[in-house]
Formats: structure tokens, C-alpha cells, sequence
């Protein structure tokens, strides 16, 4: 039995040669970013795209999941928040691992595109997992604290809204020093009047980035 469920997408050309996954924000689902493998799969023709239900039912919206409780959201303990952190990232590596079995891949051939909370916990798996992946797209999200060393360094691109009212753009920033200070290749954008959500051209950048690091 699968670790996480969530949608599939074979790749188009009908040979899997990389994979996409997708990483939903908090209270959303699998369902939520895989239309965007519908815009990246002309692109893309040899890669499978997969978006998992994060692991928890939301606490706000039993409709949806979180990866993990968010204390000033939920009213959940802080160590809640940090304790559900460390298990999400721990499920979601977990989850990688199967994904590249099933898909017979190796994980310089894997790349997240992660949204919000997404992008929080697949950041914090992205960098230290023992086998680097290609890279990862990080959507709207912020650098989820973890005293662990970063034990790989894959490439990052960092898009975010100016006009965000859920996370303030100077997350995108805070990441990018954090990165880079860690000797990380990190590129960031800011897409202007943009709230919480993904944009043209974040989405035109997210899919020249994939295309090169899974080339």
C-alpha cells in the first residue's frame, strides 16, 4: 500500500525518463497543483507526474490535508507544529523513495514543485536527503527551520507574490540568503501584484527550470 495517495500522470511519450512531484499547500490536495501537469506535459514528454494528499486530514478543513498542524491557524501546541513538521518530512522522503522505485528511477532524475506548505516540507526533504534530486520549484512558501545539516544541494527556483497576504514576499528572500549561504544555486522571482497563487510567468519560469534540470 502506497505511503500517500494522490494522482498519477504517465509521461506522454510513453517512456518514463524523469518525474515530477507535485506538493500541495496547506488545507488542499493532490488535486490541487496536478492541472499543472497538463501545462508542463508538452514540455516535458518524457516524465510522469505524481501529486500526493499530504499525510494528515486538515484540522481547519476535513475536506483537505496539511503536512503538518499550524499552531496560529489550528490553535494546536507549537510543538505540535514542529513534532507534525519532522514527521511530514520523514513521510514525504519515505514517499520519494517508493515513487522512484515504482517508477524505476534514480533521484537525479526526480524534481518537487512544491506550493506553501508544500514548499516548506519539500525544501526541507530537497536538502537533506542522501541522494540529491534535480531540483526543486518553490512556490509562495517560506525555509522551514530545521537544525539538521543540509546534506545535499540541489538546485532551487524560488517564486513568490509581492502582493501575498498568507506568507510576506520577504520569505522569498529570507530563503534565497538561506540558500545561498549554504552554497546552494538558488534563483528567485518575484511575480508583481501577485497574492498567494501561481502566476504566468512563475509558471513559464517553474517549466524552463524543469526542463533543465531534467534534461
Amino acid at each position: 500500500m502506497s505511503i500517500l495517495t494522490g494522482p498519477r500522470a504517465a509521461a506522454r511519450s510513453g517512456e518514463t525518463k524523469s518525474l515530477v512531484i507535485f506538493l500541495h499547500g496547506y488545507g488542499a490536495d493532490g488535486q490541487d497543483l496536478f492541472g499543472l501537469a497538463g501545462a508542463l506535459a508538452p514540455l516535458l514528454p518524457d516524465t510522469a507526474f505524481r501529486a500526493p494528499n499530504a499525510p494528515e486530514r486538515c484540522a481547519v478543513n476535513p475536506m483537505g490535508y496539511q503536512w503538518f498542524p499550524i499552531s496560529w491557524i489550528d490553535g494546536s501546541p507549537e510543538s505540535a507544529m514542529i513534532e507534525g513538521a519532522k514527521r511530514a518530512s520523514a513521510t514525504l522522503s519515505a514517499y520519494l523513495d517508493e515513487a522512484l522505485e515504482e517508477e524505476g528511477l534514480g533521484a537525479d532524475r526526480l524534481a518537487l514543485v512544491g506550493f506553501s506548505q508544500g514548499t516548506m516540507v519539500g525544501l526541507d526533504v530537497a536538502l537533506r536527503r542522501t541522494e540529491p534530486i534535480a531540483g526543486m520549484v518553490a512556490f509562495s512558501g517560506r525555509y522551514l527551520e530545521n537544525p539538521a545539516p543540509a546534506t545535499a544541494k540541489p538546485p532551487v527556483l524560488i517564486v513568490h507574490g509581492d502582493a501575498d497576504e498568507v506568507i510576506p514576499v520577504k520569505a522569498l528572500h529570507e530563503m534565497k540568503a538561506r540558500l545561498d549561504g549554504m552554497g546552494v544555486e538558488a534563483t528567485a522571482h518575484v511575480s508583481r501584484g501577485i497574492g498567494h497563487g501561481i502566476a504566468p510567468d512563475g509558471l513559464r519560469l517553474a517549466a524552463e527550470f524543469l526542463r533543465r534540470v531534467l534534461a
